[in-house]
Protein backbone atom coordinates (compact mmCIF):
# COMPACT_ATOMS: atom_id res chain seq x y z
CA UNK A 1 0.00 0.00 0.00
CA UNK A 2 2.77 2.22 0.76
CA UNK A 3 4.65 1.57 -2.39
CA UNK A 4 1.59 2.68 -4.49
CA UNK A 5 0.65 5.88 -2.58
CA UNK A 6 4.63 6.92 -3.45
CA UNK A 7 4.13 6.13 -6.76
CA UNK A 8 0.53 7.98 -7.04
CA UNK A 9 2.51 10.81 -5.02
CA UNK A 10 5.42 10.63 -7.65
CA UNK A 11 2.95 10.45 -10.60
CA UNK A 12 1.41 13.86 -9.46
CA UNK A 13 5.05 15.44 -8.53
CA UNK A 14 5.94 14.61 -12.37
CA UNK A 15 3.03 15.89 -14.27
CA UNK A 16 2.73 19.20 -12.00
CA UNK A 17 6.58 19.76 -13.07
CA UNK A 18 5.93 18.63 -16.98
CA UNK A 19 2.82 21.41 -16.19
CA UNK A 20 5.06 23.83 -15.57
CA UNK A 21 7.94 23.45 -17.85
CA UNK A 22 5.32 23.46 -20.87
CA UNK A 23 3.61 26.48 -19.16
CA UNK A 24 7.63 28.09 -18.74
CA UNK A 25 8.09 27.01 -22.36
CA UNK A 26 4.94 28.51 -23.30
CA UNK A 27 5.60 32.19 -21.69
CA UNK A 28 8.90 32.11 -23.73
CA UNK A 29 7.50 31.63 -26.97
CA UNK A 30 5.17 33.98 -26.24
CA UNK A 31 7.65 36.65 -25.14
CA UNK A 32 9.98 36.00 -27.65
CA UNK A 33 6.72 36.32 -30.53
CA UNK A 34 6.04 39.97 -28.84
CA UNK A 35 9.86 40.52 -29.00
CA UNK A 36 10.02 39.78 -32.90
CA UNK A 37 6.78 41.73 -33.26
CA UNK A 38 8.30 44.21 -31.57
CA UNK A 39 11.67 44.17 -33.84
CA UNK A 40 9.58 43.62 -37.09
CA UNK A 41 7.00 46.94 -35.97
CA UNK A 42 10.19 49.20 -35.22
CA UNK A 43 12.05 48.22 -39.01
CA UNK A 44 8.43 48.99 -40.79
CA UNK A 45 8.83 52.67 -38.76
CA UNK A 46 12.60 53.12 -40.11
CA UNK A 47 14.67 51.89 -37.17
CA UNK A 48 18.18 49.79 -37.90
CA UNK A 49 17.41 46.47 -35.75
CA UNK A 50 20.19 43.93 -36.32
CA UNK A 51 22.56 42.32 -34.10
CA UNK A 52 25.66 42.85 -35.71
CA UNK A 53 27.41 44.68 -38.64
CA UNK A 54 30.29 44.17 -40.58
CA UNK A 55 31.31 46.98 -42.59
CA UNK A 56 34.53 48.79 -45.14
CA UNK A 57 34.92 52.17 -46.06
CA UNK A 58 37.18 54.07 -48.45
CA UNK A 59 38.10 57.62 -47.32
CA UNK A 60 39.16 60.44 -48.81
CA UNK A 61 39.87 63.50 -46.62
CA UNK A 62 41.69 67.00 -46.84
CA UNK A 63 45.06 65.67 -46.26
CA UNK A 64 45.47 61.76 -47.79
CA UNK A 65 43.43 59.09 -48.02
CA UNK A 66 42.39 55.82 -46.13
CA UNK A 67 40.48 52.21 -45.79
CA UNK A 68 38.84 50.93 -42.87
CA UNK A 69 36.99 48.01 -41.46
CA UNK A 70 34.54 48.64 -38.71
CA UNK A 71 32.42 45.75 -36.71
CA UNK A 72 29.16 47.12 -34.42
CA UNK A 73 27.49 46.03 -32.02
CA UNK A 74 23.85 46.49 -31.25
CA UNK A 75 23.50 47.34 -27.93
CA UNK A 76 19.57 49.72 -28.04
CA UNK A 77 17.62 50.50 -30.84
CA UNK A 78 19.89 53.91 -31.22
CA UNK A 79 22.92 52.88 -30.26
CA UNK A 80 25.73 50.59 -31.38
CA UNK A 81 29.37 50.13 -29.98
CA UNK A 82 31.72 50.35 -33.04
CA UNK A 83 35.32 48.83 -33.26
CA UNK A 84 37.45 49.99 -36.17
CA UNK A 85 40.84 49.48 -37.45
CA UNK A 86 42.28 51.48 -40.63
CA UNK A 87 45.20 52.54 -42.54
CA UNK A 88 45.85 55.05 -44.42
CA UNK A 89 48.39 57.99 -45.83
CA UNK A 90 48.77 61.45 -44.74
CA UNK A 91 49.96 63.93 -47.58
CA UNK A 92 51.41 67.56 -47.26
CA UNK A 93 48.96 70.38 -48.47
CA UNK A 94 52.21 71.93 -50.15
CA UNK A 95 53.16 68.70 -51.72
CA UNK A 96 53.22 68.94 -55.67
CA UNK A 97 54.61 65.96 -58.22
CA UNK A 98 57.21 66.95 -60.69
CA UNK A 99 57.03 65.58 -64.16
CA UNK A 100 60.72 63.14 -64.96
CA UNK A 101 63.22 65.66 -65.92
CA UNK A 102 63.15 65.97 -69.59
CA UNK A 103 67.07 65.97 -69.69
CA UNK A 104 67.05 63.10 -68.07
CA UNK A 105 64.48 61.18 -69.84
CA UNK A 106 64.27 58.15 -67.57
CA UNK A 107 62.79 58.69 -64.69
CA UNK A 108 59.31 58.79 -62.06
CA UNK A 109 57.77 61.93 -61.58
CA UNK A 110 58.39 62.65 -58.24
CA UNK A 111 57.54 65.16 -55.37
CA UNK A 112 60.25 68.04 -54.57
CA UNK A 113 61.34 68.73 -51.41
CA UNK A 114 59.47 65.49 -49.77
CA UNK A 115 61.41 63.81 -47.05
CA UNK A 116 59.30 61.20 -45.73
CA UNK A 117 55.64 58.82 -46.17
CA UNK A 118 53.69 59.41 -43.45
CA UNK A 119 51.66 56.43 -42.80
CA UNK A 120 48.96 55.29 -40.37
CA UNK A 121 47.33 52.06 -38.82
CA UNK A 122 44.61 53.29 -36.50
CA UNK A 123 43.02 51.08 -33.47
CA UNK A 124 39.83 52.64 -32.10
CA UNK A 125 36.11 52.63 -30.47
CA UNK A 126 33.15 54.52 -30.56
CA UNK A 127 29.19 54.48 -30.67
CA UNK A 128 26.92 55.01 -33.75
CA UNK A 129 23.87 56.87 -32.56
CA UNK A 130 20.44 56.50 -34.95
CA UNK A 131 19.39 60.32 -35.12
CA UNK A 132 16.85 59.80 -37.65
CA UNK A 133 15.29 56.79 -38.56
CA UNK A 134 14.24 56.18 -42.77
CA UNK A 135 10.78 56.77 -42.42
CA UNK A 136 10.52 53.42 -44.50
CA UNK A 137 12.72 51.17 -46.55
CA UNK A 138 12.90 53.41 -49.19
CA UNK A 139 14.47 56.47 -46.56
CA UNK A 140 17.86 57.55 -45.26
CA UNK A 141 18.88 56.89 -41.79
CA UNK A 142 21.13 59.42 -40.10
CA UNK A 143 23.50 58.34 -37.28
CA UNK A 144 25.99 60.42 -35.60
CA UNK A 145 29.32 58.63 -34.99
CA UNK A 146 32.23 59.87 -32.55
CA UNK A 147 35.31 58.07 -31.01
CA UNK A 148 39.06 57.75 -30.75
CA UNK A 149 42.23 55.30 -29.99
CA UNK A 150 45.52 54.45 -30.76
CA UNK A 151 47.42 55.50 -34.05
CA UNK A 152 50.48 54.16 -35.44
CA UNK A 153 52.84 57.12 -37.14
CA UNK A 154 54.92 55.11 -39.74
CA UNK A 155 57.43 57.51 -41.42
CA UNK A 156 59.15 55.91 -44.47
CA UNK A 157 62.28 57.99 -45.50
CA UNK A 158 61.26 58.84 -49.76
CA UNK A 159 63.88 58.22 -51.97
CA UNK A 160 65.21 59.97 -55.13
CA UNK A 161 67.13 58.42 -57.76
CA UNK A 162 69.92 60.72 -58.76
CA UNK A 163 72.71 61.25 -60.90
CA UNK A 164 75.93 59.47 -59.81
CA UNK A 165 79.55 59.29 -60.53
CA UNK A 166 79.99 58.20 -64.16
CA UNK A 167 76.91 58.57 -65.33
CA UNK A 168 75.68 55.86 -62.94
CA UNK A 169 72.12 56.43 -60.94
CA UNK A 170 71.91 55.74 -57.40
CA UNK A 171 69.02 56.40 -54.59
CA UNK A 172 69.31 58.67 -51.89
CA UNK A 173 67.28 60.30 -49.21
CA UNK A 174 67.38 63.19 -47.40
CA UNK A 175 70.18 62.76 -44.70
CA UNK A 176 70.66 66.58 -43.25
CA UNK A 177 73.55 67.12 -44.84
CA UNK A 178 73.11 66.18 -48.27
CA UNK A 179 70.63 69.49 -49.13
CA UNK A 180 72.59 70.41 -52.39
CA UNK A 181 72.24 66.80 -53.78
CA UNK A 182 68.53 66.42 -52.76
CA UNK A 183 67.26 69.52 -54.07
CA UNK A 184 69.33 69.39 -57.14
CA UNK A 185 66.79 69.51 -59.60
CA UNK A 186 68.24 69.05 -62.71
CA UNK A 187 70.14 65.87 -61.18
CA UNK A 188 67.17 63.82 -60.24
CA UNK A 189 66.15 60.99 -62.62
CA UNK A 190 62.84 60.54 -60.12
CA UNK A 191 61.46 59.03 -57.11
CA UNK A 192 62.76 55.79 -56.35
CA UNK A 193 61.02 52.19 -56.38
CA UNK A 194 58.20 52.37 -54.12
CA UNK A 195 59.96 49.41 -52.04
CA UNK A 196 62.76 51.44 -50.94
CA UNK A 197 62.98 52.41 -47.43
CA UNK A 198 60.53 49.95 -45.97
CA UNK A 199 62.78 48.40 -43.78
CA UNK A 200 63.55 51.93 -42.23
CA UNK A 201 60.69 53.33 -41.26
CA UNK A 202 60.19 55.08 -37.91
CA UNK A 203 57.17 54.18 -35.36
CA UNK A 204 55.92 57.27 -33.31
CA UNK A 205 52.65 56.36 -31.07
CA UNK A 206 49.51 59.11 -31.25
CA UNK A 207 45.95 59.18 -30.15
CA UNK A 208 43.23 60.72 -32.50
CA UNK A 209 39.30 61.04 -32.02
CA UNK A 210 36.82 61.73 -34.64
CA UNK A 211 33.26 62.43 -34.90
CA UNK A 212 31.24 62.24 -38.08
CA UNK A 213 27.33 61.77 -39.42
CA UNK A 214 26.68 58.79 -41.56
CA UNK A 215 23.73 58.65 -44.05
CA UNK A 216 22.56 55.44 -44.60
CA UNK A 217 20.56 54.69 -47.71
CA UNK A 218 20.23 51.31 -48.46
CA UNK A 219 16.96 49.89 -49.44
CA UNK A 220 17.12 47.17 -46.81
CA UNK A 221 17.87 46.72 -43.12
CA UNK A 222 20.31 43.62 -43.84
CA UNK A 223 22.40 45.84 -45.98
CA UNK A 224 24.54 48.82 -45.28
CA UNK A 225 25.18 51.38 -48.13
CA UNK A 226 25.74 55.00 -46.62
CA UNK A 227 28.33 57.85 -47.16
CA UNK A 228 29.97 59.42 -44.03
CA UNK A 229 31.05 62.98 -43.52
CA UNK A 230 33.10 63.72 -40.34
CA UNK A 231 36.48 65.88 -39.04
CA UNK A 232 39.47 64.14 -37.55
CA UNK A 233 42.16 65.04 -35.28
CA UNK A 234 45.31 63.39 -34.81
CA UNK A 235 48.06 64.06 -32.29
CA UNK A 236 51.61 62.20 -32.23
CA UNK A 237 54.32 62.11 -29.45
CA UNK A 238 56.38 63.66 -32.31
CA UNK A 239 56.88 65.87 -34.75
CA UNK A 240 56.22 64.27 -37.96
CA UNK A 241 58.50 66.04 -41.66
CA UNK A 242 57.11 65.25 -44.44
CA UNK A 243 58.50 68.12 -46.36
CA UNK A 244 62.24 69.06 -45.83
CA UNK A 245 62.22 72.84 -43.77
CA UNK A 246 64.96 74.38 -42.29
CA UNK A 247 65.21 77.86 -40.76
CA UNK A 248 64.04 80.62 -43.49
CA UNK A 249 61.39 78.14 -45.11
CA UNK A 250 57.85 78.86 -45.35
CA UNK A 251 56.49 77.99 -41.64
CA UNK A 252 53.83 75.64 -43.59
CA UNK A 253 56.63 73.14 -44.01
CA UNK A 254 57.63 72.90 -40.49
CA UNK A 255 56.86 69.58 -38.80
CA UNK A 256 54.15 69.57 -36.98
CA UNK A 257 52.60 67.29 -34.30
CA UNK A 258 49.53 67.92 -34.42
CA UNK A 259 46.67 67.59 -37.55
CA UNK A 260 43.38 68.12 -38.13
CA UNK A 261 40.74 66.92 -41.37
CA UNK A 262 37.70 66.56 -42.92
CA UNK A 263 36.58 63.41 -44.66
CA UNK A 264 34.20 61.75 -47.04
CA UNK A 265 33.66 58.33 -46.60
CA UNK A 266 31.74 55.22 -48.92
CA UNK A 267 30.67 53.11 -46.83
CA UNK A 268 28.99 49.29 -47.51
CA UNK A 269 28.56 46.05 -45.68
CA UNK A 270 25.81 43.83 -43.90
CA UNK A 271 24.36 43.23 -40.79
CA UNK A 272 22.80 40.42 -39.29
Amino acid sequence: MKKIVIAILCTISLTNLTAQNRDARQEKREERREKISQLIKQEEEGALIFNKQSIFGIKLSTDGYGAFYEFGKLKTPTKTTLYSFELGERKHPKEEKVPQNFAIPIGNPYIYGKVNNFYFAKLGVGQQRLIGGKGNKNGVAISAIYGGGFSAGLLKPYYLEVDGAGGNRRDIKFDGGNDSVFLSAQNIYGASSFGKGWNEIKFVPGVYAKTALRFDYGRFNETVSAIEVGLNWDFYTQRMPILLWREGFPDVNKPRNFFFSAYASIVFGRRK
